[in-house]
């Protein structure tokens, strides 16, 4: 946490003197207009938590899409990621880049709601396939960007249908752009913190905690694994959790474990790997291939599977994002 503090800190201080003390957004005065709108923001969590899992669902999908693909089609990914990407920016340019411009439009409350609907349906397709396929791509600014449009386009509805009781839609943008991004990355303090350092108005702050919750709750129970848990799985990498640190007076696996004598390349068949192993002294052996360890394999499926098809690849027999495995501080 110190070495967090120190590095965001100075960033900050180098950031002010380059560029001068200005907000990233100008940003209206945020006022309650009527305790009626606590209805409206907690409409806005809903639908910023389904946007939320819709997202990262999407994203996940696409990309176990293109790792599904042969390795040797890798290099055409970025083709067909990109080719979308600029068909959506040929007819609708406000879908490329960051677009923080387009950002500070709807939080003043200058766009249309048709254009904000658009774009939050066309920036989902746009930012996943583009990340996806190996193309430039993030979760942060097009988190904003979807939620300030969702936001917009909420508050765009509500006002025009209780002018009385509502804020302008430059207000929804806002807390919209908050209870996305709590909803896709599940931090939902770090959403108020932020609002708040881009506005310096406490006022927005309670609203914004009544949407995030709502959209924080949504959105995992939509999609059960966080965006980010859910990419490092799909990349072979699978974090300890926070309770297995927890627990003390245990065994380390460190203390245990041993070195593997004996590995199975996964592209030899289950012929060729019961050759192998007939006078091994173990009963089952790590699979490995260009990537790592893919799985683990025992004797007994390998007898199962030398009755059904002899010559199917051991690679097909596994599941090499997930199989079961311990980390040397557990």
């Amino acid at each position: 946490m110190g070495a967090v503090v120190l590095a965001s800190a100075t960033a900050w201080v180098v950031l002010r003197v380059l560029l001068g003390n200005h907000p990233l957004f100008k940003v209206p005065q945020y006022q309650l207009v009527s305790p009626a709108e606590f209805a409206v923001y907690a409409i806005l969590g809903v639908a910023g938590g389904v946007v939320s899992a819709t997202f990262t669902r999407l994203l996940l999908g696409m990309r176990a899409f293109f790792l599904r693909l042969p390795r040797n089609t890798a290099w055409f990914h970025p083709v067909v990621g990109g080719l979308l990407v600029g068909i959506l920016g040929w007819f609708v340019p406000q879908v490329m880049g960051v677009g923080y411009g387009y950002v500070g439009q709807a939080l003043n409350g200058s766009m249309a709601l048709k254009v904000m609907l658009l774009l939050v349906v066309l920036k989902l397709v746009a930012v996943t396939a583009s990340y996806a396929s190996g193309n430039a791509g993030g979760i942060f600014g097009p988190a904003l960007f979807i939620g300030a449009m969702l936001g917009g386009s909420v508050g765009a509805v509500a006002h025009h249908m209780f002018p009385a009781y509502t804020a302008t839609a430059g207000a929804y943008a806002l807390v919209g752009m908050g209870c996305v991004f709590a909803g896709i990355v599940r931090a939902p303090m770090t959403s108020v913190l932020m609002i708040f350092e881009m506005t310096q108005d406490y006022a927005v702050i309670v609203p914004l905690m009544i949407a995030n919750m709502i959209s924080l709750f949504i959105a995992s129970r939509l999609q059960h694994e966080p965006i980010y848990e859910a990419l490092a799985v799909q990349d072979g990498i699978h974090l300890p959790s926070a309770a297995l640190h927890q627990r003390h007076g245990l065994r380390k696996v460190a203390s245990v474990v041993q070195p593997a004598s004996q590995l199975l390349p996964a592209e030899i068949t289950v012929q060729e790997a019961f050759d192998r192993v007939q006078s091994s002294r173990f009963r089952s052996w790590l699979l490995t291939d260009q990537r790592g360890i893919i799985g683990v394999i025992n004797l007994g499926l390998l007898e199962c599977e030398l009755a059904i098809d002899s010559h199917k690849m051991l690679s097909k027999l596994v599941n090499p994002l997930i199989f079961p495995h311990v980390h040397n501080d557990q």
